[in-house]
């Protein structure tokens, strides 16, 4: 049957919950009323928009295999998590970022931010075939509108291979606040290291590795004299597709170095309140990272602060500034595109003011090319997408690298 454009007919035969026309008599009524009550509501996770249940067109794309009975389950926090800045200090919860005494100190909003397990990982040798993951999140909300639940809320899984290299292996795909999942079968025999990275913009009340009975496990303690990250949404995480695609993951890999990521979605503005929890880390280095959150005045205002306050309690850190990336459609947003000038402008001034105050070990990462020259390094202009995040971490790179050469 063809419908017309303007007519106002429309058969049931094609949408059997369309108003019935006019002449329509109870045996509709009636069938119509059976219909709505038997037919189950679809699950908008688990089909496409023909109604089709997308794990059964490809099985890759279905939420995971249920964990098995029988496994022998080990609790994270018995063996400790890196990136769970100063371990030793109490928290209302495990896995929160700041310590439970930050409350009141920073911000609301940083607070609050600070109980995503961003940056966390858990490191571990095994043998076992197959890895499973017991979980639970925080929030409820498993993914945003731009930026999926494998990066929210997933557990991403990497392993070193034959030459000592880290290499991808799976992520967990949520579908509900509990995880209990296998996260990957069929592996290669052998012992070798392990490290899960923790969901990105969702906190984690419990996290318990399962591997087959008889299967070697160790976790392995935290790395010490991480590299600090302080920033905005894009440190917190946003939009990576999964935790360990983020930059500050990336680089981590990259130095074979611990990591404590301080991003603040929103938030990152360079707070003293901030800083003054930072100084207590053992630090390889500080990265301040915070002027997407930022506008000319309040860098002028809160940059040089923030760096003496830092230089003052760790002389010898070596403290890396960083401008921060043009949007990829400033290019046609004349607006924006001076917005990222002036920023930029300011944040050179303030380190042109600190060197000259003679304030050393300090190194600056310019703005321009963080998400590369041609525009397709975001996902909604200014939050990285896997590539952008890819190429932030190859321009900070070589900078980290030259700053903790010359702090040896």
């Amino acid at each position: 049957m063809q419908i017309r454009a303007g007519s106002s007919k429309i058969h049931p035969a094609i949408c059997p919950f369309a108003p019935p026309p006019l002449e329509f008599d109870m045996h509709w009524k009636i069938a119509l009323l059976i219909t709505v009550l038997l037919v189950p509501p679809l699950s908008l996770s688990a089909q496409d928009k023909s109604g089709t249940s997308l794990g059964r067109l490809d099985p890759e794309m279905a939420e995971g295999k249920q964990a098995e009975d029988g496994l022998v389950w080990y609790d994270v926090t018995a063996g400790g998590v890196e990136g769970r800045m100063l371990a030793d200090h109490e928290r209302e919860r495990w896995f929160d970022r700041l310590p439970s005494r930050a409350q009141g100190q920073v911000t609301d909003n940083v607070w609050n931010l600070s109980r995503h397990s961003a940056g966390m990982m858990v490191r571990f040798e095994t043998d076992a075939t197959a890895i499973h993951v017991h979980y639970q999140l925080l929030n409820s909300n498993l993914a945003m509108p731009h930026m999926p639940a494998t990066g929210v809320s997933g557990v991403d899984l990497y392993a070193r291979d034959e030459t000592g290299s880290w290499r991808w292996v799976q992520v967990t795909r949520p579908a509900a606040q509990e995880v209990k999942t296998e996260i990957v079968s069929g592996l290669r025999p052998g012992l070798r290291e392990y490290a899960a990275y923790l969901p990105l913009y969702n906190g984690v009340e419990f996290m318990r590795i399962g591997v087959e009975q008889g299967s070697a496990f160790e976790q392995l303690e935290p790395r010490q004299k991480p590299l600090v990250f302080y920033g905005t949404s894009i440190t917190h995480g946003a939009c990576a597709s999964r935790p360990g695609m983020v930059h500050t993951a990336l680089l981590g890999r990259r130095l074979d170095m611990p990591v404590v990521n301080l991003g603040f979605s929103g938030n990152g503005r360079m707070d003293l309140a901030v800083g003054e929890w930072m100084v207590q880390i053992d630090a390889a280095a500080y990265i301040i990272d915070c002027l997407p959150n930022m506008n000319p005045q309040s860098v002028s205002e809160k940059c040089v602060p923030l760096v003496k306050f830092i230089r003052q309690a760790k002389p010898s850190a070596p403290i890396i500034l960083v401008e921060d990336r043009r949007n990829t459609n400033s290019w046609i947003t004349p607006a924006r595109d001076q917005f990222h000038t002036e920023n930029h402008r300011a944040l050179h001034e303030a380190y042109r003011s600190l060197l000259q105050d003679s304030i050393s070990g300090l190194y600056y990462i310019e703005g321009d090319r963080l998400y590369g020259e041609d525009s397709e390094g975001a996902t909604d202009g200014s939050h990285a997408n896997d590539l952008g995040f890819m190429r932030q971490a190859d321009v900070f790179e070589p900078v980290i690298r030259r700053a903790l050469s010359e702090a040896m």
